[in-house]
């Protein structure tokens, strides 16, 4: 495709997102690498933020997988898709509900469920990707006036960089990600956050979250790669839990300040410390 090249961004707002730390990972990023790995991609603001040759990225959540493929190989469809979809609370409520029976839902095509993804993000409250014990979307309408749901020159863009490097889109467990991780790559992990507080505890970005035990696995598979001489670079909060998982001298801990632009209540934004972990000098 032979559009004018920009810099890719995030296509949807992600819990997670990293757009306001870009420049610390930036500068704690290793300058040389071989193939660069995101276990936990979400919303993707530090791949299009470096921009790897070579890149393998995944997330657990099948919908947002489906939409970075249908990016890649159908940008105009999807483009179209979107420019069906109108702001309005029927319409949103209809989109909203189709996956509420599995069966049918499982049935519709790629190119669908990516619109619906982009056009759901658009339009519910406060951007929040958020779903039952079910595993079904359930975040209300926002009511916004004018919100971009078709951002056609950015999917564009993405749909550029995606097919100018050599990527890899998988949706399966964070460690099964990183089997292939070899000596000079570059690994970077932001899983859901260990809680600061019980109210905190906000892991719905898929329906089976992401607990203590899921936390120590990562740090063990940290410790694991680090012997392969794989770079790791990993985000969290910055609690006691964390700190001890990667109290290991391999690890370096950097503490940063961040804003949390999306939480479903106002208390839960705001400037709160996080850490960037890493097993290399910088």
């Amino acid at each position: 495709m032979n559009s004018a090249r920009k810099s890719p961004k995030p296509v949807v707002k992600w819990a997670g997102g990293k757009r306001q730390l870009l420049d610390e990972i930036k500068s704690l990023a290793p300058k040389e690498y071989n193939t660069y790995f995101e276990p936990f991609v979400g919303g993707g603001a530090v791949l299009f933020c470096l921009q790897p040759q070579n890149a393998v990225i995944n997330d657990l959540n099948s919908e947002l997988v489906c939409m970075y493929k249908v990016i890649k190989n159908n940008p105009l469809g999807l483009i179209d898709e979107l420019r069906e979809l109108s702001n309005n609370v029927d319409v949103f409520n209809y989109i909203r509900s189709l996956d509420r029976n599995h069966d049918e839902f499982k049935k519709l095509s790629d190119l669908k469920k990516a619109a619906r993804l982009i056009y759901l993000n658009k339009t519910c409250y406060n951007g929040l990707y958020r779903v039952n014990a079910n595993g079904e979307f359930n975040t209300p309408f926002a009511y916004n006036k004018n919100p971009l749901i078709c951002d056609a020159n950015n999917i564009i863009s993405v749909h550029d960089y995606f097919v100018r490097v050599d990527i890899d889109i998988k949706n399966t467990d964070f460690e099964k990600s990183v089997t292939n991780a070899q000596t000079g790559d570059f690994v970077y992990f932001d899983p859901p956050y260990d809680p600061i507080s019980l109210s905190a505890a906000f892991t719905s970005y898929s329906k089976e979250g992401f607990d203590k035990n899921a936390q120590k696995r990562l740090a063990k598979l940290c410790i694991d790669l680090t012997d392969r001489g794989v770079k790791v670079m990993v985000s969290n909060s910055n609690t006691e839990f964390v700190r001890e998982l990667y109290s290991a001298k391999c690890f370096k801990i950097h503490i940063v300040e961040a804003g949390r632009a999306i939480n479903s209540k106002a208390e839960g934004r705001g400037k709160i410390e996080e850490v960037i972990i890493t097993n290399y000098e910088v």
